[in-house]
């Protein structure tokens, strides 16, 4: 089945005759490519990356269906995609209704695949169906290989379409798939493949299919032997491991990982959770290996099926008889890691970006899943079941404490008309999506953001010194904070409700603009970790809502006589430097290095950093959810090793000539 996009034609718009000569219809593929990121999400970096999820995915619905174990992904020379399977192979026989081979049809029709037959797959993790194919369309050059039955096939194709039949090259005695593919750089705004990002899907897929081994290859890098860069991931006990992993930056709460795997209500179920001393809540949900982190049904069946089992046993136990207040849902998931994996014949999405998991079924069989596997271990560890409830009851009391300081915050907060923060310089506009907040480090820099502002929708809020590291802090402690409450009561927000205490309420938000602006030094580099931490782990609707940016101030300026050229990296500067010494007799250049933003004048701030017409800005987006989890735990957490590794690895020396 094809699928078609109308629009108007341009032309003929602009000629203001519409008529049925207006309508252009385009057929199939040619709508991936006029809109591709109605398919795949945009044409940025997630979107480039999408394409190799597209693919690894249908490798990944060989291994669910039983007839795969090894997948391999290799990133090419020319930053191409090659994804190598040892599944069946894309059946090549000719297509009954279409008349072509099967592996034609599956690579050029949309919602065209093995997915859509019960027979052949009982669940899958591609959303719409559309997956290789939309990767084909967006492609300059996609080969795809097979080697069935002893025989090798294969067909090339150039933006969706094939350049030659399907044809038999040879015999074989491996059996699989192999598509690689060279995105089409005309369409995608960006054109490398980041290993690192690969690297945490395929880790990612690897928990959630025990047993499937993945690898990846950089054939762009060399190490030391002249071997190419790679990294293969394998998990043996899944979400056990996935958890572990996830929390390997955290002092455990218990012994061991809380863990089940069965069917229940005819919905295969598997849930791994354990407790730590941190003060948050890390649920990461999974459906067909697809992260839902807009929750759903599965995610509530859990939620009410941990809260009334712990709740009942901490009655039982005579643990709560002394507490004057109730305890809430949350006070049960402080200091809680857990991943919950379902697999859903077929599932029904919908959210803001069709990743909320709708179906109602799920809820029960998750809700009758968590409760037996907790029952169990509570009185199989009544040690691990003791700690755990002190845990909740400390939470419960830590947020009835944490209700006067939110309500203080609240008080004083524009959504009730009350007065903003005194180091506000706010903007004219009342539109919050024409506004902008720009969350300055230092009062001295505050006050040249403040100077060089456009008024009417720019807003300065400097922040004095490093605010709290939020990763290691009780929620009474976080609204304590001075810098924290201004940042609240500045955008308007309004935090808890009677279900979570940490909710946010985001109808009077007054800014959808947000940006981060600090300094290009080390300081400047750990308040900035410190605000997007506090975002990530309090405020992260506002980052899904793509409110969240980082400015970029420019590291140098080269000046030679009356010229001067503003430059972002070191390469910038060195091309430039280079350019105006050969430009004249005079070869003198000077270089200025900007260690602060207070080194600029509001001129120079306002033409590098914040004029809209030449900014650029770096929004934050949370591509991983669990790897993100991860990467603020061991950067903000107590554990000094694993951050020592990290920046070790991800730092970049300088060179000294001495």
């Amino acid at each position: 089945m094809s699928e078609t996009v109308v629009e108007m034609s341009e032309k003929k718009k602009a000629a203001a005759s519409y008529s049925a000569d207006s309508i252009q219809v385009l057929e199939g593929l040619e709508a991936v490519r006029k809109r591709p990121a109605m398919y795949i999400g945009d044409i940025g970096v997630k979107g480039l990356h999408h394409l190799v999820y597209e693919v690894v995915d249908n490798s990944i619905d060989e291994a669910l269906a039983g007839h795969c174990d090894t997948v391999e992904v290799s990133i090419t020379p020319t930053n191409g995609i090659r994804v190598k399977d040892n599944g069946r192979g894309i059946p090549v026989d000719m297509h009954a209704k279409e008349g072509r081979s099967a592996l034609e049809v599956v690579m050029t029709v949309l919602h065209a695949g093995g997915k859509f037959d019960k027979d052949s797959y009982k669940v899958s993790g591609g959303l719409h169906g559309v997956g290789v194919s939309c990767v084909n369309a967006l492609s300059t050059m996609l080969l795809a290989e097979v080697h069935r039955g002893g025989r090798m096939y294969q067909q090339e194709y150039s933006e969706g379409k094939p350049k030659y039949p399907v044809k038999e090259v040879g015999t074989t005695d491996y059996r699989g798939t192999i598509v690689t593919f060279q995105p089409d750089l005309s369409i995608f705004q960006v054109s490398e493949y980041n290993f690192d990002t690969l690297a945490a899907r395929l880790r990612e897929l690897a928990y959630l299919n025990k047993g499937i081994k993945l690898s990846l290859t950089d054939e762009r890098r060399t190490n030391e032997d002249g071997s190419f860069v790679s990294e293969t991931f394998y998990s043996e006990k899944g979400l056990v491991e996935f958890v572990k992993y996830l929390d390997g930056n955290r002092q455990p709460l218990i012994e061991d990982v809380i863990y089940m795997e069965g069917e229940k209500q005819g919905i295969p179920v598997e849930i791994a959770m354990v407790y730590n001393d941190s003060f948050n809540e890390n649920l990461h949900s999974y459906v067909n290996n697809i992260n839902t982190h807009e929750g759903g049904t599965h995610l509530a069946g859990f939620r009410s099926g941990l809260t009334r089992t712990l709740k009942k046993y901490a009655d039982t136990s005579g643990a709560t008889g002394k507490l004057k207040f109730e305890i809430a849902g949350d006070d049960f998931r402080e200091g809680l890691t857990a991943v919950i994996s379902v697999k859903v014949a077929e599932p029904q999405f919908e959210g803001q970006t069709k990743t909320k998991l709708g179906n109602n079924e799920v809820s029960g069989a998750v809700n009758i899943a968590v409760s037996e596997m907790l029952e169990n271990y509570l009185e199989e560890h009544p040690r691990d079941a003791k700690n755990i409830v002190d845990k909740v009851i400390l939470a419960a009391q830590a947020r009835h404490a944490a209700r006067k300081a939110r309500e203080m915050v609240q008080r004083k907060g524009a959504f009730t008309g009350g007065g903003l923060p005194g180091k506000l310089a706010d903007c004219q506009s009342k539109d919050a999506s024409q506004s902008e907040l720009f969350l300055v480090e230092g009062d001295s820099a505050g006050g040249t953001a403040k100077q060089g502002r456009n008024r009417e929708f720019q807003a300065i809020l400097p922040l004095r010194g490093k605010i709290l590291n939020v990763e290691k802090a009780m929620q009474h402690k976080i609204l304590d904070n001075e810098e924290i409450r201004n940042i609240y009561t500045a955008l308007g927000v309004h935090i808890g409700t009677e279900e979570d205490s940490k909710a946010l309420n985001m109808e009077k938000l007054r800014y959808h603009k947000i940006i981060i602006m600090c300094d290009a030094d080390v300081d400047g580099s750990h308040i900035q970790t410190l605000i997007m931490t506090f975002f990530y782990r309090h405020m992260q609707p506002l980052i899904e809502r793509g409110c969240l940016y980082i400015a970029t101030p420019p590291l140098y300026m080269v000046k030679k006589g009356k010229e001067q050229v503003y430059c972002w990296t070191e390469a910038e500067r060195d091309a430039v430097i280079e350019r105006m010494k050969a430009s004249g007799k005079d070869a003198s250049v000077n270089v200025q290095r900007y260690k602060g933003l207070g080194e600029m004048n509001a001129e120079q701030l306002w033409e590098t950093t914040m004029d809209p017409t030449r900014r650029t800005l770096r929004q934050v987006t949370i591509e991983n959810g669990a790897e993100a989890d991860r990467i603020f735990s061991m950067l903000m957490g107590d554990d000094v090793p694993p951050r020592r590794e990290f920046i070790e690895k991800n730092a970049v020396y300088a060179k000294l000539d001495v």
